[in-house]
């Protein structure tokens, strides 16, 4: 980052070399970098100065699509085809790396509802890379209400989902993402009569099968997005009242809280220290 900001990619050309083919650790290092690529030139400068570098082509692809999401509609859809046809190039220039596909999956957010295509680019990823972290939560968020989704097909996908999966993927999650969405947005639409008072999580079928379907199970080396599918298990926990088993995910999370889906129902920092202190605290009093 610290490269980047000084328009060098070489260093990130050399961090992406190293990445290789760990697919998973390979796409969050382009989301990151593509973050920061949006509003900075090397991406750009880096794929003309190696117009025949994979790596080149498909950070830009990443880049281009976070700046088609952060713009107004008209312009965003000039940006879009362009970041849809470098996705396209950066495939065929490493035809075996899932993450070209991964992009096209979140641009197909913001283009018009086409379910043709959806299956489309899921079925280039799933030939790639059949369990692909990222890729599974692009489709859960493309069939969110507030996207293309329908009443009961985010559910009914994310479930399919996680109870076909081998025992210790993360993909066990989705269920738990979708329950915080679906909390979300009945906020968004009356707060008045659906609170923390009346949630989902008290209960829940799906945490103990977040707990058996990759919790106990998960590999000694955390996935890329491990903070992220942690604090939505630390999330469902606490509210659960389950104190003593989210100790142990509070820990693994350490110093790495993230801000969703805590701000579904509060200030987001208040409600994790809180519930991380509690969580220690039943721990401590038995």
């Amino acid at each position: 980052m610290e490269d980047a900001a000084m328009g060098r990619w070489e260093g990130i050309r050399d961090l992406l070399s190293d990445t290789g083919r760990d697919w998973d650790r390979r796409i969050f290092r382009f989301q990151a970098l593509a973050v920061a690529g949006a509003q900075l030139r090397f991406a750009d400068t880096w794929s003309r100065a190696e117009p025949e570098s994979a790596d080149a082509i498909t950070l830009l692809a990443h880049v281009e699509a976070v700046r088609s999401m952060i713009v107004s509609h008209a312009e965003g859809q000039v940006l879009r085809e362009a970041a849809w046809r470098t996705c396209h190039a950066a495939a065929a220039a490493y035809p075996e790396d899932p993450s070209p596909w991964v992009v096209l999956l979140s641009l197909l957010r913001f283009h018009a509802p086409d379910w043709g295509a959806l299956k489309e680019i899921w079925g280039e990823v799933s030939a790639r890379d059949p369990y692909n972290r990222e890729a599974h939560h692009e489709v859960l968020t493309y069939l969110f209400q507030r996207n293309h989704g329908r009443a009961g097909e985010m559910f009914q996908w994310a479930q399919d989902r996680a109870e076909t999966a081998p025992r210790g993927l993360p993909i066990a999650v989705l269920p738990l993402v979708a329950l915080a969405e679906s909390h979300r947005q009945r906020l968004e639409i009356d707060s008045s009569a659906y609170g923390l008072t009346i949630h989902p999580w008290i209960d829940c079928p799906y945490i103990d099968r977040v707990l058996e379907g990759w919790w106990h199970y998960r590999a000694p080396h955390p996935h890329a997005q491990f903070a992220e599918d942690a604090n939505y298990l630390a999330h469902a926990l606490s509210l659960a009242n389950r104190h003593k088993e989210a100790w142990e995910v509070f820990e693994a999370i350490g110093p790495y809280a993230c801000d969703r889906p805590w701000s579904y129902c509060g200030d987001a920092q208040a409600l994790f220290l809180r519930h991380r202190r509690w969580a220690q605290n039943a721990i401590t009093s038995r």
